[in-house]
């Protein structure tokens, strides 16, 4: 929902009279009686308060994130990225049990900070939240802690906030699960010309290493009609670029009354005019389909990068794993998708040290790595992860063996990842033009639409439009390029 539109439904609200039941009416409700609060705050400080939402995690985090901030804003902070605002909100991840570590250190020298700030509100959300023992914990050695909430009800952060200013006590709100999606909350985004885009919540994979599923709940699609409905507004807003987001967008639909494809989807989202590229993020390759591909081949706003997980190339791990499918399974998914669509780029996420994992398991994994050829790899050492099914199996790989895997399919990824990216050197491609670079004020750093940057001379004019780019030079995992000439859109 646009600004201009939020302020005229907030206009209406009445909040003499109970709050209402229906959302998102119930949540306007809550934002202007806070709004009325900070005001007066503010008014008595004689100065406007701040606010800070620092992220950890993915993507799915950020976009949670913009939409915590849109919030604060409606409420009445001025955003900032300092830890010293009078509000800060931690959006945690719990991937790996170090994230949870991070957030511990990083929420003690926050305590320091409040001692100073009397007005100061901290606030807790995410995965991380939807683990009993962490609660716990926040309840006995966190105290400072005001607010603290999960994964699930995101949208009710104008109530939770309410009922923090109308009491002195931390308000602890944790749902085990949901199956609730509230429409038209404000969102404030990083970028004006792309967003992303929640096309789903949750994940029914329960991959053997992951807590995902069991901090982010069951599948659930968003209708497609309020997908539609949120781009469109998106784009009169001038977003040029969406990224739909999902644990596993490829099993988009399943749960809806009237199922829909996620190939379905991208065609009616594709019918948008004025979008010009349209992303996802994640692929899970057991359901991605033929359908799929053919969307990506024909389309002309899809773009030609698709990120597919492999995790492990063996396919008894990968059977450990619960991952659903098999060493020549993938292999089979990924040729079909690169005679289909020659020029796409492949990136994918790899684990080494799985429990159980051999040399000859890893020289599977190696084995893809040299057949598919990725563009890029985010590669992890297996972490155990507490509370999954992986983190109580025997034969837990030794360190020292893990490290040497890790640095041998680290050397192997580097070294193709480079063959692979050069391979468009002279070409002139589109680029969306993202930011000004930060090392060098004459330079603007744009995105191909395989994803791959590329550093250009030019000014900030530039940022928010495609336009096409010379490729002069690839050094490793960006481009240096130039600007063609008379050729922008």
């Amino acid at each position: 929902m646009n600004t201009k539109v939020l302020e005229e439904e907030l206009n209406k609200v009445d909040i003499c009279g109970e709050a209402p039941e229906a959302e998102p009416y119930r949540q306007y409700y809550y934002i202007k009686k806070c709004r009325e609060i900070i005001e007066e705050k503010s008014r008595k400080l004689g100065r406007p308060l701040t606010a800070s939402t620092v992220t950890f995690g993915c993507q799915m985090n950020a976009r949670d994130s913009e939409k915590l901030a849109g919030i604060l804003e409606q409420i009445g902070y001025v955003m900032t990225e300092d830890e010293h605002a009078d509000f800060v909100i931690y959006n945690t991840c719990t991937v790996r049990e170090n994230a949870n570590q991070r957030v511990y250190g990083r929420l003690g020298a926050l305590g320091s900070i409040k001692k100073k700030n009397p007005h100061m509100l901290i606030a807790l959300c995410g995965c991380m939240m939807q683990e009993p023992e962490v609660v716990e914990k926040l309840k006995k050695s966190y105290r400072f802690v005001d607010l603290i909430f999960g994964t699930h009800n995101i949208y009710k952060f104008a109530e939770l906030v309410a009922a923090r200013l109308e009491s002195d006590r931390m308000v602890i709100d944790i749902w085990k699960d949901t199956d609730k999606i509230v429409e038209d909350l404000p969102a404030d985004r990083k970028y004006p010309f792309k967003s992303g885009v929640n096309i789903m919540f949750g994940c029914n994979n329960f991959c053997s290493y992951c807590i995902v599923p069991y901090v982010r709940g069951r599948e659930r699609s968003r209708n497609p009609k309020d997908i539609i409905r949120e781009i469109e507004q998106l784009v009169e807003d001038g977003v040029v670029e969406v990224m739909l987001l999902g644990q596993n967008v490829n099993s988009y639909g399943k749960n809806l009354d009237e199922p829909v494809t996620f190939a379905q989807l991208l065609r009616e989202i594709e019918k948008i005019e004025g979008l010009e590229r349209i992303r996802f993020m994640t692929s899970h390759p057991k359901d991605l389909s033929d359908e799929l591909i053919e969307v990506m081949r024909d389309s002309s706003k899809v773009c030609r990068h698709m990120h597919l997980p492999l995790q492990s190339g063996s396919s008894r791990v990968l059977k450990v794993m619960n991952r659903k499918y098999t060493k020549e399974d993938y292999l089979s998914l990924v040729e079909r998708m690169r005679t289909a669509i020659p020029d796409i780029s492949l990136t994918t996420d790899i684990i080494v040290g799985f429990p159980g994992e051999t040399e000859e398991d890893f020289q599977e994994t190696l084995d893809v790595v040299r057949k598919v050829r990725y563009d890029s790899a985010f590669t992890f050492i297996y972490s155990k992860r507490t509370g999954t099914p992986a983190a109580a199996m025997d034969a837990q790989v030794p360190e020292s063996v893990v490290k040497d895997r890790f640095d041998r399919l680290l050397a192997e990824v580097q070294e193709i990842s480079k063959e692979m990216s050069s391979r468009l050197t002279g070409q002139t491609l589109p680029v969306l033009v993202e930011e000004k670079n930060d090392h060098d004020p004459h330079l603007m750093t744009g995105r191909l639409s395989n994803n791959l940057l590329v550093h250009f001379p030019g000014d900030e004019s530039l940022i928010g439009k495609i336009m096409d780019v010379h490729l002069k030079e690839c050094r490793g995992f960006y481009y240096m390029g130039e600007a063609a000439p008379k050729r922008g859109r």
